[in-house]
């Protein structure tokens, strides 16, 4: 049997990692590296001249042109932060690197924090793979199908539609060679005419070859400029489906992923971030040693994000 290139990449060690961002010093260097690969540029004005000055034991900088004054975390997800830098960036190694997913109380015990820290660290990190995978859309040839998170409640509805089922729609795009490139994990409303079109035409570029089962919502992707085809199931077992085994295969990582790492959580509520998470590691699974540097990028990018704003969940689902 061949070796999978792909699952047995070197990607980052923690000796390199800690070597890289062990202190303070470094993580602070860290992040005026990713927030400014070019130097220094005031967020006002773009202005480069600056000075320098000390806020305790961390840099600030004064724009020359504007006055405007700001350090490496300031609109950044890490403004106002408790935790220690080393302690985010530990965080940010941890949770781009978790393929099998990573729960607050294992992080906690990871950072040495509280539970409540633990699961805002991780919150924050995981909106911005969130809004990071938001930027991108899915095109050439993509399989969908129809997947949900939670199960039947005892005396419960059975099927599809009980109290604590959360449908998302689940897309794979490949490659001219029929690998697969990239995934968009999502969730809706509830598979509609109405819910897919309105899904397709965020989250697929027009002219896209779509393959599906034989769930009739799914011819809606029409109406976002897409072809569609249908599989006939006929009863048969995913396994029993070659035309979506790639898919397949992905969405039975994913609920092995989330089994595994989860006791609970709200579907209804967070569903999009731990979608977004396991998306968003595995679209940069090719080189796994830049994943931290990029979460970090992404977190710089995406401003502050309180914790009223990330309980609320409203502005992510």
């Amino acid at each position: 049997m061949s070796m999978n290139r792909i699952q047995f990449q070197p990607g980052l060690s923690m000796p390199e990692f800690l070597k890289q961002f062990g202190t303070e010093a470094q993580g602070e260097a860290g992040l005026k590296q990713a927030r400014w690969p070019q130097g220094f540029a005031c967020p006002r004005c773009a202005h480069k001249g600056h000075s320098i000055f000390k806020v305790g034991a961390h840099q600030a900088f004064q724009c020359q042109a504007c006055r405007h004054q700001t350090s490496p975390i300031a609109g950044t997800l890490f403004q106002s932060t408790k935790p220690p830098l080393t302690a985010w960036f530990l965080a940010v190694d941890f949770i781009s690197q978790a393929k099998t997913g990573l729960s607050a109380p294992a992080l906690k015990r990871l950072l040495g924090v509280s539970c409540p820290t633990a699961w805002l660290v991780q919150h924050k990190l995981v909106q911005s793979m969130v809004e990071r995978e938001a930027r991108y859309t899915l095109s050439g040839h993509v399989q969908v199908d129809d997947a949900y998170l939670g199960g039947e409640l005892s005396g419960g509805k059975a099927g599809r539609g009980p109290e604590n089922k959360t449908p998302f729609v689940a897309a794979l795009s490949f490659d001219e060679g029929g690998h697969p490139l990239r995934i968009k994990l999502s969730a809706v409303p509830a598979f509609t005419n109405k819910a897919i079109s309105d899904w397709a035409k965020t989250h697929l570029a027009p002219g896209c070859a779509v393959l599906s089962d034989g769930l009739a919502c799914f011819a809606a992707v029409t109406g976002a400029s897409c072809q569609h085809q249908a599989v006939i199931v006929g009863g048969r077992k995913p396994k029993g489906l070659p035309e979506l085994v790639w898919l397949n295969t992905a969405l039975g990582n994913l609920k092995t992923s989330l089994g595994g790492a989860y006791h609970a959580f709200g579907f209804a509520k967070y569903a999009s971030r731990y979608l977004a998470a396991f998306a968003y590691r595995f679209n940069r699974r090719f080189r796994l040693d830049t994943l931290p540097m990029r979460l970090l990028v992404a977190a710089i990018a995406i401003g502050p994000r309180s914790g009223a704003w990330l309980r609320s969940a409203e502005a992510a689902c």
